[in-house]
């Protein structure tokens, strides 16, 4: 159908200054009319000051405005309900002093973690009787243990968090990243809550 006209939001959206943003910054179109262009160009939102890093533009109020605009066309909602725009204005590339410090705090305080669980479970008594278990004598320090018990440790966090620097070593997402998901996708819900200007009568958007 020509009149016809699929509009799917956004879920997120990132840039770097405040600007017009057009239909096609916000949401992607599926129509086969010949204005096609016409509508991706249409401008829906000027970013300012007011709207300081966050501004969450609801699907009801493009698709009102699209309206508005095409009276002719029938506009048909699919995907997410609102976009989030983040305006982060200043990009820094990241201080290599600052990186290793925090390197260097989160290595002592891993290597603390894990002492402290090794001496809580008692882990030298553990391999001190394993080794006599095997051996029949008794050795303070039995590194035919302790050596390839240290390595493995080492790589079973590598391949827990499924990453070797910046490559995987399969598809699946690490633990960690899920949890960045999930707070990420916690805080998006808080955003659209309460950032939502169709949420807030005081503050509602004008459109261009």
């Amino acid at each position: 159908m020509p009149n016809q006209v699929y509009v799917r939001m956004k879920k997120t959206l990132e840039l770097t200054a405040y600007q017009l943003l057009q239909l096609k910054d916000i949401a992607v179109i599926s129509t086969n009319n010949t204005n096609k262009k016409e509508i991706e160009y249409t401008p829906i939102y000027r970013l300012g000051k007011k709207d300081k890093n966050i501004v969450v533009i609801d699907s009801f109020l493009v698709i009102e405005h699209l309206n508005c605009n095409f009276p002719d066309l029938d506009f048909q909602l699919i995907g997410p309900d609102q976009t989030i725009i983040r305006i982060n204005k200043r990009k820094k590339s990241p201080s290599v002093l600052v990186a290793l410090s925090v390197w260097l705090l989160i290595f002592v305080g891993t290597a603390m973690t894990i002492m402290n669980f090794h001496y809580d479970v008692s882990m030298q008594e553990v391999h001190q009787k394993v080794h006599f278990l095997l051996t029949g004598e008794k050795k303070e320090y039995p590194l035919w243990l302790q050596i390839p018990y240290s390595l493995g440790l080492g790589i079973g966090m590598l391949l827990f968090f499924n990453h070797w620097f910046n490559k995987r070593f399969n598809e699946e997402p690490s633990p960690l990243e899920v949890e960045i998901y999930n707070y990420q996708r916690n805080l998006d819900d808080y955003v659209i809550q309460y950032e939502n200007a169709h949420n807030d009568a005081d503050h509602p958007h004008s459109s261009s």
